[in-house]
This record gives C-alpha cells, sequence and structure tokens, in this order.
C-alpha cells in the first residue's frame, strides 16, 4: 500500500450526523483524532498534512477525522472551539486530551505516545528511530530556515515559540513583538503572549515555598494565592495553579480589579489537556453566572 493509500485508509470526514457513530461508537474500539480546520487557516495547512502522516503511519491505531468548521458549525460549537487548528483525542466515548495550535512534528508524536503506539512496527527495523528535535535544534533548525526563506513571517513565529520552549522569554518576547499583524492573532501567538504574561508576572516573585506558607498564615492573602497559581502552573501542576485562581475568583472577585478570571482565561489558551480546561471553564462559569 502506498504512503498516500495509507493515510486515505485512516482519513474521514467528520460530519453533524455521523458524528455519533463514526467518532463517539467507533472510538470505543479505536481511537478517533478529531482535528478541527478551515480552508482559510494557514496553520491548518501545516498540521494537516502532518496528522494524516503520522494517521499513515501508526497503521490503524487511531483514525484521524476532519471537522471543516465552516461546514460543521453545529460541532464546533459542542466542542467549544474558539481557534483552530484545534484537535481532540475521544476514546471510549469520551475526550481524553487534547490541544491547540499548529504543533511541531516532534510534539505531535509525543502527544500521540501518550495515548496510542503504532499496531505495526516500521517497514525498514534497520531504519534509525526517530528522535524527537530538542527545543535547541529547533532554534538553530528555525534560524537557518528564516536566513534562508526571509519572506515566510510564519517562521518567526515557530521560532518564538521554540525560544519560549527553552525557557528564552526574552528572546520569544521580541520575536513576537516583531510579528507582521496577520501573525500577531493567530491561536499560537496569543497563547506565547499569555505565557509571557505569566512569566512576567513571577519576577523577583517569592519561592513557590514561601508562596505556600503565606497563604498557610493568612488565607485571605490575594496576591500570595495569585502568584502561587502562576508557579504552580508553569511548575506543571496545572490543576493546582487553577484552583488558587478560582478560590479568588470565589471568595474576592473584584480584587486587583478582577485578575482572577484573567489569569483563568490566560491559563485556558496555555493548557494543552482539553479535558481539564472544559472542567475548570465550567466551574469559572458557575462561579460568574
Amino acid at each position: 500500500m502506498t504512503d498516500a493509500a495509507a493515510a486515505t485508509a485512516h482519513v474521514f470526514d467528520v460530519e453533524q450526523q455521523s458524528f455519533e457513530a463514526d467518532v463517539l461508537q467507533a472510538s470505543l474500539t479505536t481511537p478517533v483524532l478529531v482535528d478541527f480546520w478551515a480552508t482559510w487557516c494557514e496553520p491548518c495547512k501545516t498540521l494537516g498534512p502532518m496528522l494524516e502522516k503520522l494517521a499513515a503511519e501508526f497503521n490503524g491505531a487511531f483514525r484521524l477525522g476532519k471537522v471543516d468548521v465552516d461546514k460543521q458549525q453545529e460541532l464546533a460549537g459542542m466542542f467549544g472551539i474558539r481557534s483552530i487548528p484545534t484537535v481532540v483525542l475521544v476514546k471510549d466515548g469520551q475526550v481524553l486530551d487534547g490541544f491547540a495550535g499548529a504543533l511541531p512534528e516532534g510534539q505531535l508524536r509525543e502527544f500521540l505516545a501518550r495515548h496510542v503506539q503504532p499496531l505495526e512496527a516500521p517497514a525498514n527495523p534497520a531504519e534509525e528511530e526517530i528522535v524527537p528535535e530538542t527545543p535547541e535544534q529547533a532554534i538553530d533548525r528555525l534560524q537557518h530556515a528564516i536566513a534562508a526563506e526571509s519572506g515566510k513571517p510564519e517562521l518567526q513565529l515557530d521560532l518564538a515559540l521554540a525560544l519560549m520552549h527553552a525557557g528564552q522569554a526574552d528572546a520569544a518576547e521580541a520575536q513576537l513583538v516583531a510579528l507582521p499583524a496577520n501573525l500577531a492573532i493567530d491561536a499560537r501567538a496569543v497563547r506565547l503572549r499569555n505565557q509571557l504574561e505569566l512569566t512576567h508576572a513571577l519576577q523577583d516573585a517569592p519561592a513557590t515555598a514561601q508562596l505556600q506558607q503565606r497563604v498557610q498564615v493568612d488565607d485571605n492573602d490575594w496576591a500570595a494565592r495569585d502568584l502561587l497559581g502562576i508557579r504552580l502552573l508553569l511548575e506543571g501542576d496545572a490543576a493546582a495553579g487553577l484552583e488558587q485562581f478560582l478560590t479568588i475568583l470565589q471568595r474576592a472577585r473584584d480584587w486587583n480589579d478582577g485578575q482572577a478570571k484573567k489569569r483563568l482565561l490566560a491559563a485556558f489558551s496555555t493548557l494543552d489537556d482539553a479535558e481539564l480546561v472544559g472542567r475548570y471553564r465550567r466551574r469559572m462559569a458557575s462561579l460568574l453566572f
């Protein structure tokens, strides 16, 4: 079977009337990766072919369902899609995980590896195993690509994301500020902007242990809770960080001009865990309305 035929065998268009059978019921036996896209979306044109390539490579370990949000607006609304591309993994009839934006291939492989494995080994066992690209390698690759193709501003956004991933926040921000207007509102740029905002808020902030102690001493120390929430979020304990923001929202909604709500919205845009984000969005909404 050719690569093109293999990809077609595992990729299908999702429609409202067949969603129950093709996605929810089908996911009881085979996970379904649902790609929300549109013909006018430039990042979608990068992500879509990579997803189809991986669907062929994984040889049926998952199926790729494509949702054109312009044609299937009801489906997009049901999933609360606010930016594209957005990808969700449905398994056992439920949304298990997801992400927004066009991830590099290495990160796509890492995402899939958390949930599925290829059904067969690569055709050539002697072929060297593909090692995910490090942030430093990505930066070097993108800098060379920009030098060779200066007319592709989307590479500048890719570089800004790679710099942030490598912990070079100042350099990432400089790249972000230099983006043309059409890319400045890209979902990935918005995500990066929120990541930088959260990172800057921690400048000169106490360590996590000190902030936890302040909260234990004074349960109403909102400034400490706010910083603690950001630290926990950026250190990888997203749920614990979101809990701090929710506590402020519940007990001091107007503190610092409603900062808790702003923190939650910024945090949501930086997280890839669709189930976690959905759960905390509902809890935030229950406190606001």
